[in-house]
């Protein structure tokens, strides 16, 4: 029977993380973008700052987006289950993506260029707004509640998974194509290539089963002829606390995490003239120490609580966030690349309990909407203006120290809510659960 449960488990692991990492790939990869050649594509007559500041504003217009798609998949995820709505989300996604890899460029049609990409984009937030919630519950509502920080940070390891092969892609692209090659045809490569990932996660995704927390909820109103409310409405009504913590505590993941992935490729081949595989290949390797020391975080979640090791994280980025630019001035490829290593593995620490802990806030038939709408909009606040404030920042100070102050007043916003949430390990899923049961002895 354990087997089972084990084997069910990592089943819906799997598939839950595949599609997540090739959303996140999708998401990623415009990001990459946005700094290496979409200010040359698309915004050709701009000095290069302010071409870069045109691309990353393109850039956090899907941020905007996600608040939306979270509110939208979480109304009909709370109300019809989570699987349907991650189907929906991984063929928005990639739709968009492929879509993004024939667009014409401002040379060819003008103005009507950044227009369609921007549109794309729109696209791609509204479907990952949608895609994070949903991934995370339905790891979380089918492992046991002593195990529940390992599991569910599983598919947060999505973010550096499909950063790692965005990354991994365009530094193939840039290490064997002509800087010409690249602007006139390679960009568009690992766009085309998000087709055959989306197939390969539909085909994995369509396997798994519906969440059991939620068929019983589910379950429970039908027998009881509950009526049905609008999530959205019950979640600023009765969970609006949560909603905040769930706000405040993204603050400091969302624009640290966007600082060392996205800014890093401007700050590289700008101010420090180096090429862009110096910054691509940092990414690339902290992205793969990233993803494999997420689980670990999340696992010492379940021994010694999440809010401890979130809080960790938050304290450690503050003061590393001083530290990473100092070590980026050095030029130094290696040095570089260890700087951008150590920040991925301390933001780990508050990445890898996040999924975990943010479900465990919110009951189930509000869980989605919830988990997604307080999520997306931390993202418009901090994950979509973070490399936009930065590169202003610099361009306006000519140095860095102003983006590490930055990145610690937005872990000093953490840090106050994490501190104020309840500690929820072990806590079960189940609404008919006594409020704050812990199934873990500590």
């Amino acid at each position: 029977m354990a087997s089972n449960r084990t084997g069910s488990i990592a089943r819906v692991v799997g598939a839950s993380l595949i599609g997540t990492t090739i959303e996140w790939y999708d998401f990623f990869l415009y990001g990459s973008a946005a700094a290496l050649v979409f200010n040359q594509l698309f915004f050709p007559d701009a000095d290069p700052l302010t071409g870069t500041l045109l691309a990353f504003t393109t850039y956090a217009i899907g941020f905007l987006a996600r608040p939306l798609g979270g509110l939208v998949f979480g109304h009909f995820g709370d109300r019809v289950g989570r699987k349907k709505l991650l189907v929906l989300s991984l063929l928005l996604m990639g739709g968009s993506t492929c879509a993004m890899g024939v667009l014409p460029s401002y040379a060819a049609v003008g103005v009507l260029a950044p227009i369609l990409l921007t549109l794309l984009r729109l696209v791609q937030g509204f479907a990952l707004g949608g895609e994070w919630g949903g991934a995370v519950l339905i790891v979380s509502e089918h492992g046991d509640d002593r195990r529940r920080g390992l599991w569910a940070s599983w598919p947060q390891c999505g973010a550096p998974g499909g950063n790692l092969l965005a990354t991994a892609v365009l530094a193939v692209l840039a290490a064997t194509q002509s800087e010409e090659a690249f602007l006139a045809w390679g960009w568009r490569i690992p766009f085309l290539l998000s087709g055959v990932l989306v197939v390969i996660g539909l085909w994995i995704r369509l396997a798994v089963s519906e969440s059991p927390v939620f068929l019983a909820a589910q379950a429970k109103a039908e027998q009881r002829e509950e009526t049905k409310n609008v999530p959205a409405v019950a979640v600023f009504r009765s969970h609006w606390r949560e909603v905040l913590v769930t706000i405040g505590a993204r603050m400091a993941d969302n624009v640290s995490y966007y600082v060392i992935t996205a800014f890093i490729l401007v700050y590289v081949t700008g101010p420090l003239e180096l090429p862009k595989s110096v910054g691509l290949n940092a990414v690339l390797i902290g992205s793969a120490v990233h993803f494999a020391t997420i689980p670990l975080w999340g696992a010492l979640s379940d021994r010694v609580g999440r809010k401890p090791v979130y809080l960790f994280g938050t304290v450690a980025m503050a003061a590393w966030g001083f530290a990473f630019f100092a070590l980026l001035d050095s030029r130094s490829a290696v040095v570089i690349t260890a700087a951008t290593t150590v920040g991925l593995l301390l933001h780990g620490a508050m990445y890898g309990p996040q999924a975990a802990f943010f479900a465990e806030q919110f009951a189930t038939k509000v869980r989605y909407t919830g988990l997604s709408v307080g999520g997306q909009l931390s993202s418009i606040a901090a994950g979509a203006l973070a490399p936009i404030i930065a590169v202003a920042l610099l361009q306006n100070f000519g140095n860095t120290v102003p983006v590490s102050i930055y990145i610690l007043a937005m872990c000093a916003l953490t840090f106050v809510a994490v501190v104020l949430a309840r500690e929820t390990a072990g806590s079960s899923l189940h609404d008919d659960a006594p409020e704050g049961h812990l199934a873990v002895t500590r």
